[in-house]
């Protein structure tokens, strides 16, 4: 396994993770988005947003390098005992070293008081629900449409905490 660390990101960590913001949205939604719209993203809207929202997020680190992150809280629309994964991305160079599973890990133990977590995840990209479904998240019914370029619709999926 590959010696990745996961932090809370800093303020020297914001441009990183822009990038792997930025980089992952090219790699992850090609045929799926509209080219132009993935082409008009620069990566200056992506550090922007870094900036805007640093709360609750992780970074993962591998040789001084951030490769992967994950941003977590509640929904707006659920009751406070529900939590949600907002956004989890790793570099497709680094697939497979355990790093998406790691950062789900610390992002499910943060939102432990959580009587379930949810997400949502682009319909289409079976990658992630393949990930997320393997982790134990479900398709719940939840559907809504963004515009990213053009109408898509989001699926969401739920992830129930069993009590003992």
């Amino acid at each position: 396994m590959a010696d990745f660390v996961i932090r809370d990101m800093g303020p020297d960590d914001m441009v990183g993770k822009a990038y792997v913001h930025w980089r992952r949205w090219q790699e992850a939604y090609t045929g799926l988005l509209d080219a132009d719209y993935l082409n008009s993203r620069p990566l200056k809207q992506c550090e922007q947003m870094a900036f805007r929202w640093p709360d609750r997020t992780l970074v993962a680190v591998l040789n001084g390098q951030i490769v992967a992150f994950a941003n977590y809280g509640t929904p707006a629309e659920e009751d406070p005992s529900t939590g949600e994964i907002h956004a989890i991305y790793v570099l497709q160079a680094f697939y497979g070293l355990g790093i998406g599973r790691a950062l789900m890990d610390v992002c499910m133990q943060r939102l432990d008081s959580c009587h379930s977590v949810v997400l949502w995840v682009l319909e289409g990209n079976e990658r992630a629900i393949r990930f997320y479904q393997r982790y134990g998240f479900l398709p719940d019914g939840g559907r809504q449409e963004v515009v990213l370029g053009s109408p898509r619709t989001e699926i969401r999926m739920r992830y129930n905490r069993t009590t003992a």
